[in-house]
């Protein structure tokens, strides 16, 4: 059985690439597309990790992993941003909020998916 994972992000095409990277390496992937969809799909459903986006609509990335993380069902599902921001502060941030990695976009394919592999211990 293949290991689901959320990505949420505002951007279809990101997500499109997330989902292509992450299908052809046998994980299973739903898509979110904002941080309030995120929510509602990743405590409905049974995910192996997530990635999110920071700067998103309706609810931003760190509003989505503060929200997230006060459910239970958030107990151990490791969290990675994908964002453009880079800075100390802002990594500094997710951290706190419960994010485990850090991804820049653009990002390398190989890079997310060893992220992955890394995290979930496929």
């Amino acid at each position: 059985m293949s290991k689901a994972v959320l990505t949420i992000d505002d951007s279809q095409s990101v997500r499109q690439m997330i989902s292509m990277t992450l299908s052809a390496a046998g994980f299973k992937v739903d898509e979110a597309c904002d941080g309030a969809d995120g929510y509602s799909k990743a405590t409905a459903g049974a995910y192996s990790a997530i990635i999110t986006d920071l700067n998103m609509p309706n609810m931003n990335g760190l509003e989505f992993i503060r929200k997230y993380r006060a459910h239970p069902s958030s107990r151990g599902i490791p969290i990675i941003f994908l964002s453009t921001e880079s800075d100390e502060a802002s990594k500094r941030e997710a951290r706190a909020a419960g994010a485990i990695g850090w991804i820049v976009k653009p990002f390398d394919q190989n890079q997310l998916l060893a992220a992955i592999k890394r995290v979930i211990g496929a």
